[in-house]
């Protein structure tokens, strides 16, 4: 039985883009904790992600904030921002996420990881980033071998990259996938009730014609790529002055 959970990483562990009605975001950690606390009956639960966060600014930023808490269930879940960088290396972001297992490992909580999963059925235009995230995922496997950590191997099933999952921006999973992610933990860590169905495929979709394809292409360009770049070309990001949004552990509030 856990007592309290925490939650550290970008904005696919602040739970972007799964809304929860109120004007945030619930997202797959509010999901598994409510699962947990379900389970078991209670629990705490933090989640000090914060958007548009790499690697290292997680590891410097968030990690001494979670073992403050001293949380006996973690996880950690960071790359993404890293594979869209130029300067990527997939050996020193791997090595940042090692160092935040160590470190809660050491002190005794369950942490939990997943690899990331494909992008190019999502994004057509990242075809050029498939390499970066295989080489992360084979390096976020053989550290989370190392580190006495448990790994979710989200990237090796197909249905992760699904687009009917994902968001319009093809950044983050939307609502159906949050829910999916929250489903997989539940199932690795051995909650009752749980089973791996989260893996499997959804119905076949339609084939779209090759002018819907463009369209889309051509609304997604304008509406989330282009504001992305300039962003980016201005030193900005989506999570600059932004706070986490639950810092403090709090009790999972249980449906009556």
């Amino acid at each position: 039985m856990w007592q309290r959970y925490v939650a550290v990483g970008d904005s696919t562990t602040e739970g972007l883009d799964d809304p929860d009605g109120a004007g945030g975001y619930r997202g797959w950690a509010d999901r598994f904790a409510l699962a947990v606390a379900r389970a078991q009956g209670g629990l705490e639960y933090a989640n000090l992600a914060i958007r548009g966060r790499t690697t290292a600014r997680i590891r410097a930023e968030q990690l001494q904030p979670a073992l403050d808490l001293a949380p006996d269930l973690a996880t950690v879940v960071a790359g993404m921002n890293d594979v869209l960088r130029p300067s990527f290396d997939a050996d020193r972001v791997a090595e940042d996420v090692g160092a935040m297992q160590r470190a809660l490992v050491r002190q005794g909580a369950t942490v939990l990881t997943f690899t990331l999963p494909d992008p190019v059925p999502v994004m057509p235009l990242a075809r050029p980033l498939r390499g970066r995230m295989l080489a992360l995922n084979a390096a976020l496997r053989v550290v989370t071998a190392e580190t006495g950590a448990t790994l979710l191997d989200l990237g090796a099933h197909p249905v992760a990259s699904d687009p009917r999952l994902w968001s319009d921006d093809r950044l983050h999973a939307n609502s159906a996938g949050h829910e999916r992610i929250a489903a997989a933990l539940a199932h690795t860590v051995g909650l009752p009730d749980t089973d791996d169905g989260w893996t499997r495929p959804l119905e076949t979709a339609p084939r779209r014609r090759h002018n819907e394809v463009l369209r889309a292409e051509l609304a997604w360009t304008r509406r989330h790529l282009l504001p992305w770049l300039v962003r980016h070309a201005r030193g900005r990001s989506s999570g600059d002055d932004r706070v986490a949004k639950r810092p403090v552990p709090l009790p999972v509030e249980l449906p009556r």
